[in-house]
């Protein structure tokens, strides 16, 4: 009695397992039925191509045992391709750290004006102020920044990297800022009225951002000329619209950017 896997039962000689061989380029190997033998240049129609030293070539079957390697029979098969490396990039363009476990907070801090500047910055720089371990908190407002700047007291190791609304030169903004004199304070803006502005128009589905009349809410007034109800529907259609940093101005994008690299500054 004889078994195709285990050789002759009766005998007690179990037929000896026959290897598989990556059929590489450049291997070289005997079609034992033909004498036919050559170095592996390909396959075709699933079958793999054997090319001689006169440059003959032939097809032969992956069959099993099929193939004889330095005098033993082997069982071609062919060579796994390795998957590259899927490189995975965070909204902010960096590359995404798999697996992370935030790092411990820094004393250092980014200060932005209003919750949805803080949401926005969350929205696209969350994943890299994790890897960081920065922490951003809103002000509502800057009225009152050189007081509050005092009150947080820098100092080596703990840096203030504040962004600004409508940071052009003579508005409120620019004389606040310009009351600053701190070297571990660093404050970058961008020119927009408020953050929803630096988001670009095409990705919320609009030509523009309305012209808002002096003397009217800026969120009230835009959200009134788009019909998009109250403030806080229009700010939800605005972030839901973000996706990445591509979504946003320039202005915005280098602005954050300058911060988190002052706040994270091995030398700070």
């Amino acid at each position: 009695m004889r078994s195709h896997e285990y050789g002759d039962i009766l005998s007690g000689r179990p037929r000896k397992q026959v290897p598989e061989v990556a059929a590489e380029n450049g291997l070289v190997v005997e079609d034992p039925g033909s004498g036919f033998c050559g170095a592996v240049v390909g396959f075709e129609y699933g079958n793999v191509v054997l090319e001689d030293r006169r440059g003959g070539r032939r097809l032969f079957p992956l069959t099993p045992a099929g193939f004889l390697l330095d005098g033993a029979p082997v069982t071609l098969v062919r060579p796994k391709v390795a998957a590259a490396p899927v490189k995975t990039v965070s909204a902010s363009g960096s590359t995404r750290v798999e697996g992370l476990r935030a790092r411990t907070a820094r004393e250092s801090r980014i200060w932005v004006e209003g919750i949805h500047d803080a949401e926005l910055v969350e929205l696209v720089w969350g994943h890299d102020l994790r890897v960081e371990g920065v922490v951003v908190e809103p002000l509502d407002g800057i009225d009152h920044l050189v007081e509050r700047v005092a009150e947080f007291g820098t100092g080596p190791g703990r840096r203030l990297g504040v962004l600004v609304d409508h940071l052009v030169a003579g508005s409120k903004e620019s004389r606040i800022v310009g009351g600053l004199r701190d070297p571990n304070v660093v404050v970058t803006g961008h020119p927009f009225v408020d953050v929803w502005q630096a988001v670009k128009p095409s990705v919320v589905g609009i030509e523009a951002w309305p012209v808002v009349p002096r003397g009217t809410e800026w969120k009230v007034g835009v959200c009134a000329a788009l019909g998009w109800g109250e403030p806080a529907d229009g700010w939800r259609r605005v972030r839901a619209a973000v996706s990445g940093f591509r979504d946003l101005e320039p202005a915005l994008v280098g602005a954050v950017e300058r911060l988190i690299d002052f706040v994270t500054d091995p030398g700070n």
